[in-house]
């Protein structure tokens, strides 16, 4: 992958593969520091022990269509080739929490690409998901949540008709520009 925005991706699918309800994402930077992190954190059904310690492995995935699975050994790589950390919990019932940390600066680092578009895709294609989507920098904070997104437009309005995706496209990328500012 060539951007860390289709990691992020790949991960909130495995996600809503689980049975997720509720996915949220972060994508947290400290300039200052030199630091960012990305965590993906679910309510689906969760991984058994065994599973867990096997699910960085590219030849461990629950797929019946291929044999390999390299998203997460591809998010957990780009963090430790970038001078930074990767984790992953998770229990069978609870769900899963997938955090990869990076130096900003570090030549390897990816870009972080299309964030504001996956967070559109994500939200507008999985009606009966809901997503906390939040983004921080140097003390400025933006979020957006489909449970408060939903009360105020009604059950009537899907997050797809061409005003509300059109308000949220906007409303994304006016967020990650102020918080970020292309930084990443």
């Amino acid at each position: 992958m060539r951007e860390l925005a289709l990691n992020i991706l790949d991960i909130a699918e495995n996600s809503l593969a689980a049975g997720a309800k509720l996915v949220r994402i972060a994508v947290e930077a400290d300039f200052g520091a030199d630091a960012m992190s990305i965590s993906i954190e679910d309510d689906g059904k969760g991984m058994s022990e065994e599973m867990l310690a096997r699910v960085t492995d590219p030849f461990t995935t629950t797929r019946t269509t291929r044999k390999v699975g390299m998203g997460l050994p591809l998010f957990k790589y780009s963090a430790e080739s970038a001078g930074g950390e990767f984790s992953i919990a998770s229990a069978p019932g609870k769900g899963t929490r997938v955090r990869a940390t990076y130096r900003i600066g570090h030549v390897d680092r990816m870009p972080l690409g299309d964030f504001g578009g996956v967070a559109l895709q994500l939200v507008t294609m999985n009606p009966h998901t809901d997503f906390l989507i939040e983004a921080a920098a140097d003390g400025q904070r933006g979020a957006l949540d489909t449970r408060e997104l939903r009360e105020a437009l009604g059950e009537d309005i899907p997050f797809d008709a061409p005003e509300v995706r059109s308000f949220l496209k906007e409303y994304i990328r006016e967020n990650l520009v102020d918080i970020f500012g292309g930084r990443l």
